[in-house]
């Protein structure tokens, strides 16, 4: 299908945003004088009415007037650093110029891409920028985000993902296909910038013709500066913080506690009857999903006078986006509704609501940091970052007097505050990264050059991780597993259970577990009242050998009701609804699905019929994932739920959402894919395994690096039982081997985790 040219964007910004109404192209005929002949460049059509008004708009933007200086140094240097604040139109703007330039030069030495940290924003932008260049999405502009890719080869602009441009690289190492690369919102540092940002440098001195162009924000700019030596500087916008029109107001003493005072002033600002929407900033999804029950519950109690409160979860880690909610804000209505944004770390850069003039910000954060020592991150309260606090400022309109309350006092800021939020490379699992810096040097890539190095430490664990996974060979090199593991989009240990599902025979059902856990959790929290009517609609769903089957069982049904459904996408929120499970999850994990599938194919691994249902297969989806996830096992000492990790002394329960946690019995020894460390440790996604199945899939080496505890010891017995069978029974294990079942035979289960190892 052709792809066509947006009608209806956005106003001009950075960000996506929430307008309250499109603007028409009426009267703009006048705008275009004797230049309605005038032929894009792009495609060669003349330009439409829409075009011109939209340029008036960007003449106006505060980056335009660094367009003459950045065109001239973009065609002398390699690198080119360009600093801003937020919300000036740096993402929209830079990215056509330097497709201007690749134009001046036929593309002879590639197209443009533009990365960002966000799928949302890099579908907003392309939107936009399509728009403002007058041509169409799919077409000239693009985006790639992970399991959507709305480019063709002819594609000018690319909007894409910095996870995405990094696994483009596999294919092509020196990214030949681009004449400028435009790493954007750096100062996020996630993992993929971050190695975007390493590996330029050495792809530049292999390719001199490429140009990089980093965009980051004003306090981000001497640090990097400093790390690309002679790399020019262009300063663009006003890079001071941004005081008016928006009155910031620091608490006078410091807060013990901010949840109930952040929605005590909430309905404060609400009963002054003051117009504007409002936007809380909190720590994490708890504290939304708190805040959202709290302010339905006492905002039905307000006087009608008063106006609604209407609540508005947004999840930016689940990539759980809001649209505009037309139905709820009808020019007619009759009662004033107030809407009341609940977000967390990362909305600031997502949220840009045009009638915004509250934002109460607490201040904190939690976020996961990973420990290599116990691999496991632990849940982390601390402080936001300076730059966090001024970009909440931001999200405000400016055509009125905004009001930003801050729960923290001015000291609180100048003193505990960094600069910038911590590199995720330095607080993340870099297994994964390591994995892909491994398939670099397959293709004779250089070193890494970090802006600020990981600990020796998590890259000797990641090391370490690879090489119980059978990834690396006695060289250190990727092995062929590690090839092959590398091809997939997913966690080296879900990737090794995918290839070892091969050797197993249940490749069918690990596609559909994988897709699960990579997608965001399916089970939705109830709303308050509805507790025992959701318990009930899981139970429907739970599968007595574990939490993955379990997650089988609710993909195979959503399947089952999209082939009864005439209409799949109104039948998909309905039953998801009535069952209590988060749609846009799971069809994320019949896209991820899908694209898993297809990687399977395209590198030509078998793949099993389905056969879910039966023991045999039940056991082999546990074997492979024993085979990916050995090392996330753990057992239960006391016959209470209380399991202790193998790997360290931490004790965990299981989440309320397992298949065991209404069981009577709960099983000794399980598999988890989850754990982080918080005030209730728990285990998410557990089923059970047998510790024979551990002692004949877990490599004997990572076995030996297992701390001393009781649960060592009795596996130690189960190995010592074992190595005596060959010997002490020789000829009746002979004898008696072809009438064995499968999960009996432990020479078969050897050979098999050889195999695959």
């Amino acid at each position: 299908m052709a792809a066509v040219r947006p009608q209806d964007t956005p106003p001009l910004s950075d960000r996506q945003t929430f307008p309250q109404e499109f603007g028409s192209d009426s009267g703009d005929e006048a705008v275009l004088c004797d230049a309605d002949l005038e032929l894009n460049p792009f495609d060669g059509l003349p330009y439409s009415s829409r075009y011109y008004k939209l340029l008036q708009e960007r003449r106006q933007l505060p980056v335009w007037e660094a367009k003459g200086t950045f065109m001239a140094t973009l065609v002398s240097h390699h690198f080119i650093i360009v600093s801003g604040n937020a919300r000036i139109g740096k993402s929209s703007q830079i990215p056509q110029w330097c497709a201007e330039h690749c134009l001046s030069s036929k593309y002879q030495h590639g197209v443009v891409v533009c990365t960002q940290t966000q799928k949302q924003t890099a579908v907003g932008l392309a939107l936009r920028v399509a728009d403002e260049m007058d041509v169409n999405i799919g077409h000239e502009v693009g985006y790639i985000i992970p399991f959507e890719n709305c480019c063709i080869n002819e594609t000018i602009l690319r909007y894409s993902t910095d996870d995405m441009l990094l696994q483009e690289m596999m294919s092509d190492p020196l990214l030949e296909h681009y004449g400028v690369i435009i790493i954007d919102e750096t100062h996020k540092r996630t993992v993929s910038t971050d190695v975007l940002l390493g590996l330029l440098k050495d792809i530049v001195r292999q390719r001199p013709e490429l140009k990089v162009v980093i965009i980051i924000s004003p306090h981000m700019s001497n640090k990097l500066h400093s790390h690309y030596g002679n790399a020019p500087l262009i300063r663009v916008g006003n890079e001071e913080p941004i005081r008016c029109p928006v009155e910031v107001v620091y608490s006078c003493i410091p807060q013990e506690s901010y949840f109930l005072p952040a929605l005590r002033l909430l309905f404060e600002i609400h009963r002054t009857r003051e117009k504007g929407d409002a936007a809380i900033f909190l720590s994490c999804k708890k504290e939304i999903d708190e805040a959202y029950s709290i302010i339905k519950r006492e905002g039905s109690k307000l006087h009608p006078m008063l106006g609604e409160l209407v609540p508005i979860p947004f999840y930016p880690e689940q990539g759980t986006y809001v649209d505009r909610p037309s139905d709820m804000f009808e020019k007619n209505c009759k009662r004033y509704k107030r809407r009341v944004m609940l977000t967390t770390s990362m909305g600031e850069s997502l949220l840009c609501i045009e009638n915004v003039k509250f934002v109460i910000d607490v201040g904190m954060e939690k976020r996961n940091v990973y420990n290599p020592r116990i691999r496991a991150d632990s849940l982390v309260m601390r402080p936001i970052s300076k730059i966090q606090a001024e970009m909440r400022t931001h999200i405000m309109g400016t055509a009125k007097l905004g009001k930003c309350f801050r729960l923290y006092t001015e000291e609180f800021l100048k003193d505990e505050m960094t600069e910038l939020s911590p590199a995720c490379v330095l607080e993340s699992n870099l297994t994964r990264m390591v994995l892909f810096l491994k398939r670099m040097d397959i293709a004779d890539m250089g070193q890494c050059d970090f802006i600020d190095k990981p600990a020796p430490e998590a890259l000797m664990q990641a090391l370490e991780d690879l090489d119980y996974l059978a990834a690396l060979d006695d060289d250190g090199n990727l092995s062929e597993i590690g090839i092959i593991m590398s091809e997939f989009p997913l966690d080296p240990q879900m990737a090794k259970a995918l290839v070892a599902s091969c050797e197993f025979g249940c490749v069918n059902e690990m596609l559909t577990i994988a897709a699960m856990v990579t997608a965001p959790f399916c089970f939705l929290d109830p709303p308050p009242g509805s507790e025992e009517v959701a318990s009930g609609c899981r139970r429907k769903f739970l599968h007595p050998e574990g939490d993955h089957f379990t997650l089988i069982n609710v993909y195979r049904a959503f399947k089952q009701n999209r082939l009864l459904s005439s209409n799949q996408f109104c039948e998909d929120e309905k039953w998801c609804h009535d069952n209590f499970l988060n749609c846009s999850a799971l069809r994320t994990a019949d896209a991820v699905r899908t694209d898993l599938l297809d990687t399977m194919q395209r590198i030509e691994l078998p793949v099993s019929k389905p056969a879910f249902g039966t023991h045999k297969n039940s056991l082999n989806v546990k074997r492979a994932l024993l085979s990916g996830y050995f090392m996330q096992t753990a057992r239960d000492v006391d016959g209470l739920g209380n399991y202790v990790m193998l790997t360290h002394r931490h004790v965990a329960q299981l989440h309320p959402f397992s298949s065991y946690c209404s069981a009577r019995l709960k099983p000794e020894w399980v598999l988890f894919h989850e754990f982080t460390i918080s005030e209730n440790n728990c285990i998410r996604i557990v089923s059970d395994v047998t510790p024979e199945m551990f002692v004949q899939l877990a490599p004997q080496y990572y076995f030996s690096n297992l701390p001393p505890s009781e649960s060592k010891e009795l596996l130690q017995e189960i190995i010592d039982h074992f190595s005596k069978l060959p010997t002490d029974r020789e000829e009746q294990h002979v004898s008696s081997k072809e009438n064995k079942k499968p999960e009996e035979d432990i020479s078969h289960q050897n050979e098999d985790r050889c195999a695959i190892q």
